[in-house]
Protein backbone atom coordinates (compact mmCIF):
# COMPACT_ATOMS: atom_id res chain seq x y z
CA UNK A 1 0.00 0.00 0.00
CA UNK A 2 1.33 3.44 -0.89
CA UNK A 3 1.77 6.54 1.19
CA UNK A 4 -1.68 7.95 2.14
CA UNK A 5 -2.63 11.57 2.67
CA UNK A 6 -1.94 13.23 6.01
CA UNK A 7 -5.53 12.67 7.29
CA UNK A 8 -5.69 9.10 6.00
CA UNK A 9 -2.34 8.29 7.56
CA UNK A 10 -3.36 9.77 10.91
CA UNK A 11 -6.61 7.81 10.93
CA UNK A 12 -4.82 4.59 10.01
CA UNK A 13 -2.20 5.20 12.67
CA UNK A 14 -4.86 5.76 15.33
CA UNK A 15 -6.51 2.46 14.49
CA UNK A 16 -3.11 0.77 14.44
CA UNK A 17 -2.28 2.05 17.91
CA UNK A 18 -5.52 0.63 19.29
CA UNK A 19 -4.82 -2.74 17.71
CA UNK A 20 -1.10 -2.80 18.48
CA UNK A 21 -1.09 -5.40 21.25
CA UNK A 22 -2.10 -8.29 19.05
CA UNK A 23 -1.79 -7.05 15.52
CA UNK A 24 1.91 -7.51 14.72
CA UNK A 25 2.84 -10.99 13.56
CA UNK A 26 5.12 -13.06 15.77
CA UNK A 27 8.82 -13.06 14.97
CA UNK A 28 9.86 -15.68 12.44
CA UNK A 29 7.01 -15.27 9.97
CA UNK A 30 6.77 -12.27 7.65
CA UNK A 31 3.08 -11.70 6.78
CA UNK A 32 2.12 -12.50 3.20
CA UNK A 33 1.05 -8.93 2.43
CA UNK A 34 4.47 -7.65 3.53
CA UNK A 35 6.39 -10.44 1.79
CA UNK A 36 4.78 -9.24 -1.45
CA UNK A 37 6.93 -6.09 -1.14
CA UNK A 38 10.21 -8.05 -0.87
CA UNK A 39 12.57 -7.90 -3.80
CA UNK A 40 15.25 -5.83 -5.47
CA UNK A 41 13.04 -4.03 -7.96
CA UNK A 42 11.84 -0.40 -7.83
CA UNK A 43 9.85 0.32 -4.69
CA UNK A 44 10.67 -3.07 -3.15
CA UNK A 45 12.74 -3.87 -0.05
CA UNK A 46 15.58 -6.40 -0.25
CA UNK A 47 14.87 -9.51 1.86
CA UNK A 48 17.96 -9.10 4.07
CA UNK A 49 17.02 -5.49 4.84
CA UNK A 50 13.43 -6.37 5.75
CA UNK A 51 14.40 -9.39 7.84
CA UNK A 52 16.95 -7.46 9.90
CA UNK A 53 14.76 -4.38 10.30
CA UNK A 54 11.80 -6.50 11.41
CA UNK A 55 13.83 -8.64 13.81
CA UNK A 56 15.32 -5.52 15.42
CA UNK A 57 11.89 -3.93 15.79
CA UNK A 58 10.31 -7.04 17.31
CA UNK A 59 13.23 -7.36 19.72
CA UNK A 60 12.75 -3.78 20.96
CA UNK A 61 8.99 -4.20 21.16
CA UNK A 62 9.34 -7.35 23.22
CA UNK A 63 11.71 -5.51 25.55
CA UNK A 64 9.23 -2.64 25.92
CA UNK A 65 11.68 -0.15 24.43
CA UNK A 66 9.30 0.94 21.67
CA UNK A 67 5.52 0.89 21.32
CA UNK A 68 5.17 2.62 17.96
CA UNK A 69 3.21 0.34 15.57
CA UNK A 70 5.56 1.28 12.72
CA UNK A 71 9.27 0.79 12.07
CA UNK A 72 11.78 2.18 9.60
CA UNK A 73 14.48 0.82 7.31
CA UNK A 74 16.88 2.10 4.67
CA UNK A 75 18.86 0.41 1.92
CA UNK A 76 21.81 2.73 1.28
CA UNK A 77 23.20 0.43 -1.43
CA UNK A 78 20.45 1.52 -3.79
CA UNK A 79 20.86 4.54 -6.08
CA UNK A 80 19.80 7.93 -4.74
CA UNK A 81 18.31 9.14 -8.03
CA UNK A 82 18.23 8.71 -11.78
CA UNK A 83 17.57 11.08 -14.66
CA UNK A 84 13.90 11.27 -13.69
CA UNK A 85 14.56 12.29 -10.08
CA UNK A 86 14.94 10.77 -6.59
CA UNK A 87 14.44 7.02 -6.14
CA UNK A 88 12.82 5.22 -3.17
CA UNK A 89 15.08 3.40 -0.71
CA UNK A 90 13.77 4.39 2.74
CA UNK A 91 10.92 2.31 4.11
CA UNK A 92 8.08 2.89 6.57
CA UNK A 93 6.39 -0.35 7.64
CA UNK A 94 3.25 -0.48 9.79
CA UNK A 95 2.23 -4.11 10.12
CA UNK A 96 -0.89 -3.50 12.22
CA UNK A 97 -2.31 -1.20 9.55
CA UNK A 98 -0.80 -3.22 6.68
CA UNK A 99 0.97 -0.16 5.33
CA UNK A 100 4.24 -0.15 3.42
CA UNK A 101 5.78 2.97 1.96
CA UNK A 102 9.03 3.39 0.04
CA UNK A 103 10.33 6.96 -0.24
CA UNK A 104 13.58 8.63 -1.34
CA UNK A 105 16.36 9.44 1.13
CA UNK A 106 19.83 10.98 0.80
CA UNK A 107 23.16 9.43 1.78
CA UNK A 108 26.24 10.98 3.37
CA UNK A 109 28.45 12.87 0.93
CA UNK A 110 31.71 12.11 2.77
CA UNK A 111 34.82 14.24 2.26
CA UNK A 112 37.91 14.49 0.07
CA UNK A 113 41.01 15.54 2.03
CA UNK A 114 43.55 16.52 -0.62
CA UNK A 115 46.61 14.30 -0.53
CA UNK A 116 45.49 12.54 2.65
CA UNK A 117 42.30 10.54 2.16
CA UNK A 118 39.40 10.37 -0.28
CA UNK A 119 36.17 9.05 1.20
CA UNK A 120 33.77 11.19 -0.79
CA UNK A 121 30.57 9.88 -2.33
CA UNK A 122 29.02 10.80 -5.64
CA UNK A 123 25.37 11.81 -5.78
CA UNK A 124 23.89 8.62 -7.26
CA UNK A 125 25.59 5.69 -5.51
CA UNK A 126 27.40 5.59 -2.17
CA UNK A 127 30.78 3.85 -2.18
CA UNK A 128 32.08 4.95 1.23
CA UNK A 129 30.43 4.34 4.60
CA UNK A 130 31.72 4.86 8.11
CA UNK A 131 31.40 5.93 11.72
CA UNK A 132 34.26 8.44 12.01
CA UNK A 133 33.29 11.75 13.56
CA UNK A 134 33.52 14.53 11.01
CA UNK A 135 33.46 12.10 8.08
CA UNK A 136 29.96 13.09 6.86
CA UNK A 137 29.35 9.44 5.99
CA UNK A 138 26.32 7.20 6.39
CA UNK A 139 26.82 4.34 8.85
CA UNK A 140 24.66 1.25 8.61
CA UNK A 141 23.33 -0.51 11.68
CA UNK A 142 20.65 -0.32 14.33
CA UNK A 143 19.17 2.95 15.55
CA UNK A 144 16.34 4.24 17.71
CA UNK A 145 14.63 7.51 16.90
CA UNK A 146 14.89 10.03 19.74
CA UNK A 147 13.95 13.66 20.34
CA UNK A 148 12.89 16.01 17.57
CA UNK A 149 14.17 19.59 17.56
CA UNK A 150 12.88 22.36 15.32
CA UNK A 151 15.22 25.24 14.49
CA UNK A 152 14.77 28.50 12.58
CA UNK A 153 16.88 28.77 9.43
CA UNK A 154 15.90 32.07 7.91
CA UNK A 155 13.33 33.92 5.84
CA UNK A 156 12.59 33.03 2.23
CA UNK A 157 10.01 34.25 -0.26
CA UNK A 158 6.85 32.19 -0.62
CA UNK A 159 4.77 31.66 -3.80
CA UNK A 160 3.24 35.13 -3.53
CA UNK A 161 6.58 36.84 -2.95
CA UNK A 162 5.96 37.36 0.76
CA UNK A 163 8.87 36.70 3.12
CA UNK A 164 8.06 33.68 5.29
CA UNK A 165 10.02 32.21 8.19
CA UNK A 166 11.41 28.74 7.57
CA UNK A 167 12.22 26.21 10.28
CA UNK A 168 13.47 22.64 9.91
CA UNK A 169 12.97 19.71 12.27
CA UNK A 170 15.85 17.39 13.13
CA UNK A 171 15.08 13.93 14.55
CA UNK A 172 18.01 12.60 16.58
CA UNK A 173 19.02 8.95 16.11
CA UNK A 174 20.63 6.86 18.87
CA UNK A 175 22.75 4.05 17.47
CA UNK A 176 23.82 0.70 18.82
CA UNK A 177 27.00 -1.33 18.29
CA UNK A 178 29.24 0.16 15.62
CA UNK A 179 26.74 3.02 15.22
CA UNK A 180 26.78 3.88 18.95
CA UNK A 181 28.42 7.28 18.35
CA UNK A 182 25.44 8.57 16.34
CA UNK A 183 24.69 11.26 18.92
CA UNK A 184 28.30 12.42 19.01
CA UNK A 185 28.16 12.64 15.21
CA UNK A 186 24.83 14.53 15.35
CA UNK A 187 23.25 11.88 13.14
CA UNK A 188 19.52 11.96 12.59
CA UNK A 189 16.83 12.63 10.01
CA UNK A 190 15.49 15.86 8.51
CA UNK A 191 13.88 17.32 5.43
CA UNK A 192 16.19 17.83 2.47
CA UNK A 193 15.67 21.58 2.37
CA UNK A 194 17.33 24.70 3.75
CA UNK A 195 17.49 28.45 3.41
CA UNK A 196 20.62 29.61 1.63
CA UNK A 197 21.01 32.99 3.29
CA UNK A 198 22.17 35.85 1.07
CA UNK A 199 21.66 38.89 3.29
CA UNK A 200 20.40 40.04 6.68
CA UNK A 201 17.37 42.15 7.30
CA UNK A 202 16.72 44.49 10.22
CA UNK A 203 13.73 43.10 12.10
CA UNK A 204 13.42 44.70 15.55
CA UNK A 205 11.16 42.68 17.80
CA UNK A 206 11.24 39.59 15.59
CA UNK A 207 11.52 36.49 17.81
CA UNK A 208 14.10 35.06 15.40
CA UNK A 209 16.35 38.14 15.36
CA UNK A 210 19.92 37.97 16.58
CA UNK A 211 21.41 40.16 19.30
CA UNK A 212 21.74 43.04 16.80
CA UNK A 213 18.13 42.74 15.62
CA UNK A 214 18.82 41.09 12.24
CA UNK A 215 17.34 37.97 10.60
CA UNK A 216 18.88 36.02 7.69
CA UNK A 217 17.08 36.17 4.34
CA UNK A 218 17.72 33.92 1.38
CA UNK A 219 16.41 31.31 -1.01
CA UNK A 220 14.67 28.12 0.06
CA UNK A 221 16.47 25.16 -1.54
CA UNK A 222 15.17 21.60 -1.78
CA UNK A 223 17.87 18.97 -2.42
CA UNK A 224 15.87 15.73 -2.29
CA UNK A 225 18.09 14.22 -5.00
CA UNK A 226 21.29 15.39 -3.32
CA UNK A 227 23.59 14.21 -0.54
CA UNK A 228 23.67 14.93 3.17
CA UNK A 229 26.19 15.45 5.96
CA UNK A 230 25.77 11.84 7.07
CA UNK A 231 22.18 12.27 8.23
CA UNK A 232 19.14 10.74 6.56
CA UNK A 233 17.37 13.37 4.49
CA UNK A 234 13.87 13.09 3.06
CA UNK A 235 11.80 15.09 0.59
CA UNK A 236 9.83 17.75 2.53
CA UNK A 237 6.44 16.05 2.14
CA UNK A 238 7.85 12.68 3.26
CA UNK A 239 9.72 14.28 6.15
CA UNK A 240 6.49 15.79 7.47
CA UNK A 241 4.80 12.38 7.51
CA UNK A 242 7.76 10.57 9.10
CA UNK A 243 8.24 13.26 11.74
CA UNK A 244 4.55 13.09 12.67
CA UNK A 245 4.74 9.31 12.86
CA UNK A 246 7.68 9.17 15.27
CA UNK A 247 7.29 12.38 17.29
CA UNK A 248 6.95 11.37 20.95
CA UNK A 249 6.69 7.73 19.81
CA UNK A 250 10.21 6.34 19.36
CA UNK A 251 10.71 3.46 16.98
CA UNK A 252 13.50 1.50 15.35
CA UNK A 253 15.46 2.28 12.22
CA UNK A 254 17.69 -0.27 10.51
CA UNK A 255 20.12 1.00 7.89
CA UNK A 256 21.85 -1.40 5.51
CA UNK A 257 24.78 -2.05 4.95
CA UNK A 258 26.78 -2.71 8.11
CA UNK A 259 30.58 -3.00 8.20
CA UNK A 260 30.45 -6.80 7.89
CA UNK A 261 28.22 -6.55 4.80
CA UNK A 262 30.61 -4.10 3.19
CA UNK A 263 33.57 -6.43 3.89
CA UNK A 264 31.68 -9.39 2.44
CA UNK A 265 30.77 -7.57 -0.77
CA UNK A 266 34.26 -6.07 -1.15
CA UNK A 267 35.69 -9.59 -0.82
CA UNK A 268 33.24 -10.96 -3.38
CA UNK A 269 31.67 -13.49 -1.03
CA UNK A 270 28.83 -15.48 -2.54
CA UNK A 271 25.38 -14.46 -1.39
CA UNK A 272 26.40 -11.02 -0.09
CA UNK A 273 23.79 -8.44 -1.08
CA UNK A 274 24.36 -5.11 -2.83
CA UNK A 275 22.27 -3.27 -5.36
CA UNK A 276 23.59 -4.55 -8.69
CA UNK A 277 23.50 -1.23 -10.55
CA UNK A 278 25.35 0.65 -7.83
CA UNK A 279 27.91 -2.12 -7.41
CA UNK A 280 28.78 -1.82 -11.09
CA UNK A 281 29.11 1.93 -10.65
CA UNK A 282 31.35 1.93 -7.54
CA UNK A 283 33.43 -1.21 -8.13
CA UNK A 284 33.68 -2.12 -4.45
CA UNK A 285 32.43 -0.41 -1.27
CA UNK A 286 34.62 0.70 1.65
CA UNK A 287 33.99 1.09 5.38
CA UNK A 288 35.85 3.77 7.36
CA UNK A 289 35.78 3.14 11.14
CA UNK A 290 36.19 5.79 13.81
CA UNK A 291 39.35 4.15 15.16
CA UNK A 292 41.31 4.57 11.92
CA UNK A 293 39.74 7.53 10.13
CA UNK A 294 38.85 9.63 13.17
CA UNK A 295 42.45 10.63 14.02
CA UNK A 296 43.14 11.43 10.35
CA UNK A 297 40.18 13.80 10.21
CA UNK A 298 41.12 15.38 13.55
CA UNK A 299 44.66 16.14 12.33
CA UNK A 300 43.36 17.52 9.03
CA UNK A 301 40.80 19.76 10.69
CA UNK A 302 43.40 21.03 13.17
CA UNK A 303 45.76 21.92 10.30
CA UNK A 304 42.97 23.49 8.21
CA UNK A 305 40.79 25.50 10.61
CA UNK A 306 37.62 26.95 9.16
CA UNK A 307 37.93 30.61 8.22
CA UNK A 308 35.40 32.64 10.23
CA UNK A 309 32.75 34.07 7.96
CA UNK A 310 31.97 37.74 8.21
CA UNK A 311 28.42 39.03 8.69
CA UNK A 312 26.03 38.80 5.77
CA UNK A 313 25.49 42.01 3.83
CA UNK A 314 22.42 44.02 4.72
CA UNK A 315 19.45 43.36 2.45
CA UNK A 316 18.65 46.09 -0.06
CA UNK A 317 15.24 46.84 -1.45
Amino acid sequence: MGWPGRKGWAAGLGAALLALAGAVQAAGGIPAWLAAHEGTGPGQIAPVVLERARAFYLQKRAAGTVENPCYLAMDATRPNADAAGPLPRFYVICEAARRFAAVPAGHGGGRRLDGVADFGNDRICAKNFGTAEGSLLTAGGRYLTAEAKTGFQGYARGPGGQLLPFSRTFVQFDGEGEAANARARAIGGHAAELVRAACRMKAPGDPHADADGFVPVGQRVVYAAGRSNGCTSWAPQDAAMIEALIRDRPTTLYIYPEASDIAAVAAGRAGAYWNAGCLRAIGAPAFWPQATLGPVIARWDAAHPAVPRGPLPICRG
